[in-house]
């Protein structure tokens, strides 16, 4: 296993509970319809821009709105409950054993820059850790472009760059997913990459051996064992 020497995470689901607060909003708005919101389809949203999301949705359960009359409604609840996520078990100790150790990170996430910054407002403290943060509507130095959605492998590349400048060896990056789409990037960007999955969703058998280790919380995460300075008790 190489050694890694910078860290890179997602956020929703992985570093903040927003999973909840995406779930409860859009099993309001489509029950209106008489529809239900599953993880079948939430596991095949997860990772995925906005927009590709809410496409994916209305396409699937036939409900009577537009793409954009759904993001619209989807928005209002979120703005309304973001706010109110806190960090997920063994994040806040993660995230700041490895500030003091001088590890590199970033959070590089498919949520847009303008609900990052609802997400985050009650988290400062938590944040601050970070060398950088991209966003799924940033435009990336190098292209002039927005990264492409997960499963590419856009946005962990560009966020190595950022707080390594050297990707000769991806391998000594390693990222946190929660989201299939997010683990299969980061296989295709050629980096090590930690699977915590909600309780709730179903782990393909292909990308469980894919993945460099999975589990349920990051309470579980034993640095060491990719040459990470250990916890101090």
């Amino acid at each position: 296993m190489t050694k890694v020497t910078h860290v890179l995470f997602d956020m929703d689901g992985l570093l903040l509970d927003t999973e909840r607060v995406y779930t409860e909003v859009t099993a309001k708005i489509v029950s209106k319809y008489g529809k239900t919101y599953d993880w079948t389809l939430k596991a095949q949203m997860m990772g995925l821009k906005e927009r590709d999301a809410a496409e994916l949705l209305v396409k699937t359960l036939e409900i009577p709105m537009t793409v954009d009359e759904y993001i619209v409604a989807r928005r209002l609840g979120h703005a309304e409950m973001f706010p109110s996520c806190r960090p997920l078990p063994g994040v806040v100790r993660f995230v700041e054993h490895l500030h003091r150790h001088g590890i590199p990170m970033a959070v590089a996430t498919s949520s847009h820059r303008d609900a990052f910054v609802l997400k985050t407002s009650e988290n400062q403290e938590l944040f601050k850790h970070f060398n950088h943060i991209l966003c799924g509507d940033d435009v990336i130095p190098s292209t002039g472009k927005p990264p492409r959605g997960k499963p590419s492998p856009d946005l962990f590349i560009a966020a190595a760059e950022t707080i390594n400048g050297d990707l000769s060896n991806p391998q000594s990056c390693l990222v946190f997913e929660d989201a299939p789409s997010g683990v299969q990037a980061a296989l295709n960007a050629g980096m090590q990459v930690v699977w915590v999955p909600d309780v709730n969703l179903a782990q393909d058998p292909a990308l469980v051996s894919s993945a460099s280790e999975v589990m349920l919380t990051l309470e579980h995460f034993k640095p060491e064992k990719f040459g990470l300075p250990p916890f101090d008790n």
